[in-house]
């Protein structure tokens, strides 16, 4: 399996991939309901579009963690279980097979790696402006202790004043760097000031007051803090257009609401104006730095002297909406192509009243066959839930079987027919259902204090899966030898003895859902254990495998068969024993899929 298929097969790389997918389209209505609030404010003071700019950026960083919370989980794996009854003279004997390692989404293979593909790109992207986010802030730190030294008294003490007329309490320092071209602020619980070196001396004093007053407006607005937040913003979301625009125009209106506050403290505009002017040939100091040449100098003294501002923004921002409604579009697309719901082409729905003792649901060939199957088996498979995770229903949905037989496009995957039972469901019987998060009782699988005793796995004693997880085809009868066991499914038989769980190169996520099929409760993994094994596990079964068909172990009058002495422990003891690892009840969030509604199947 190569690594895009591996990481494809994790569930959370799916709903990460559609996140940010959903993310285009709603970066682009949050961009489009800002562009017309701000065009709206467009009149109004700087501090109410950085508001607006503000709430918008934060809008666009919550939209994801809002689709990432609320999308479904899709984590339990569609499985195709069968459960074949055969006579034998020593004791009922029976077989539930899963396959290994193939997640359930609501996309197929192709989407799969698709949306696994996204996803390594974004994580290349966030990692590279995580890196450059990071060494700016080593860099911005650094500027405070290096080549730097403390401004003269009198200019300290000046800035103390100048801060006390704008209502700054905080201790604010003041050094001299030769780092820096224009006044700086860095940092933001400890903020300090840096000034270029002779800029106290060269600049006229009132001049240099008023850019003072600038910096010290950045640190009672905690501008700096926003400005880190903008960038963490910025390196999650850096593949939509939108953001930087948003994120840029916050900077920009930042600026000028300083610029408002240090004219009015200096009462002087034009002196300001001119300060601001004699900056225009520098840039800024570093990306994490608050400067005080930040935005267009040029429009921010157009501005202060009242002249007309030049229109290559509103240009700009047009350019930006044009991209991102393209990118809603895109996203719109590419989910609807998805969420199409798949159906079979043709399929049949009788209820079984011939064989009682096979129960069977086969995906094969893009099409599906089933056999004397409940509902709830049919449920099990379609959703990728366990037993024990259906809530709700009639008894019927448990009691009557059903021949499926339908067929689909050739070319389907194993994820698109299991899809296409959905749709069966949902038109045949009207199947409703939601998912919820409930608090229920869970066994929690640990190694003993000794360690495990799992088996190491061997070449060549199983037949591997084919690339879309197929099963190895099905006798023709139940009474023929089954085939030869695929490699990662858990095979669970009866036996003279009692029961003999078995199977080659198992991976610990697949024991464990074959372990809460066969308890009939969730068992949660805490071993640890990544590796694959060879697994055989014999026990005697009784009232706590309540997964289990109630004929094993079961005499004459239904009830639990005393266990035999020379015979396995039961299941508790023979994990221990045989496995070195020991189950605990516990309790813990399951999710289950509630019944909301169900008919018996319309005729064909």
């Amino acid at each position: 399996m190569s690594a895009v298929q591996l990481l494809s097969s994790q569930p959370w790389v799916g709903r990460l991939g559609w996140t940010l997918i959903h993310f285009l389209w709603q970066g682009a209505a949050i961009f489009a309901l800002y562009a017309v609030a701000r065009r709206s404010a467009r009149g109004s003071r700087p501090n109410t579009r950085y508001a607006l700019a503000c709430a918008a950026l934060a809008a666009m960083v919550a939209a994801p963690f809002v689709t990432w919370c609320v999308m479904s989980a899709q984590d339990a794996l569609p499985v195709a279980t069968r459960l074949v009854g055969r006579a034998a003279a020593a004791a009922p004997a029976w077989t539930v097979t899963l396959p290994a390692s193939v997640s359930a989404t609501v996309s197929d293979g192709r989407t799969g790696g698709f949306l696994c593909w996204v996803v390594v790109i974004w994580l290349a992207g966030a990692m590279a402006f995580w890196v450059r986010l990071m060494g700016g802030w080593v860099v911005a730190a650094r500027m405070r202790s290096t080549l730097v030294r403390a401004a003269p008294p009198e200019w300290r003490q000046m800035l103390g004043e100048l801060g006390a007329q704008i209502g700054l309490s905080r201790p604010v320092r003041l050094l001299v760097s030769a780092l820096v071209q224009v006044p700086t602020v860095v940092g933001w619980l400890r903020p300090v000031v840096l000034v270029p070196v002779g800029a106290l001396a060269g600049l006229p004093a009132e001049y240099m007051e008023a850019l003072l007053m600038h910096e010290l407006a950045h640190i009672r607005r905690h501008d700096y803090l926003v400005n880190i937040l903008q960038s963490v913003a910025e390196a999650l979301l850096f593949y939509h257009p939108a953001v930087w625009w948003v994120s840029g125009q916050i900077r920009a209106e930042r600026e000028l609401c300083c610029d408002d506050i240090a004219a009015s403290a200096t009462g002087d505009v034009l002196t300001y104006a001119r300060a601001l002017a004699g900056l225009e040939s520098f840039r800024p100091a570093h990306l994490h730095a608050i400067a005080a040449n930040g935005g267009s100098l040029a429009d921010r003294i157009a501005r202060l002297l009242g002249q007309p501002r030049p229109a290559s923004q509103s240009h700009s921002g047009t350019g930006i909406l044009v991209i991102t409604i393209l990118l809603a579009i895109t996203a719109f697309g590419l989910f609807g192509q998805s969420d199409a719901a798949p159906r079979f082409e043709v399929a049949s729905v009788k209820q079984n009243i011939s064989s009682p003792a096979l129960m069977m649901v086969r995906p094969h060939g893009g099409g599906l066959t089933a056999e004397n199957a409940p509902l709830r088996l049919l449920i099990q498979n379609a959703y990728g839930v366990q037993a024990y995770q259906i809530s709700g229903g009639p008894a019927w949905a448990q009691s009557d079987g059903y021949d499926i037989e339908a067929k689909g496009d050739g070319k389907a995957s194993h994820a698109q027919v299991l899809l296409m039972l959905r749709s069966l469901l949902e038109d045949r019987f009207q199947l409703k259902v939601h998912r919820e998060t409930k608090d229920l009782a869970v066994y929690a699988l640990s190694v003993t204090r000794n360690g495990a005793k799992l088996r190491q796995a061997k070449e060549g004693t199983c037949v591997p899966l084919n690339p879309n997880g197929d099963l190895p085809p099905l006798p023709t009868r139940p009474a023929q030898p089954p085939p030869g066991r695929a490699c990662g499914m858990v095979g669970v038989s009866g036996e003279s003895f009692g029961v003999r769980m078995q199977g080659e190169r198992v991976a610990m996520p697949e024991f464990v859902r074959m372990l809460s099929m066969v308890m009939g409760r969730p068992v949660v993994d805490r071993t640890g254990f990544a590796d694959t094994f060879d697994l055989r596990l014999d026990f005697t079964p009784d009232d706590a495998v309540a997964g289990l068909p109630r004929a094993v172990g079961a005499g004459e009058s239904g009830g639990t068969a005393a266990a035999d002495p020379a015979g396995p422990p039961n299941i508790f003891a023979a994990i221990q024993e045989q496995l070195g690892l020991k189950l605990e009840s516990t309790k813990g969030p399951v999710e289950v899929l509630v019944i909301d509604r169900v008919e018996r199947p319309s005729q064909n």
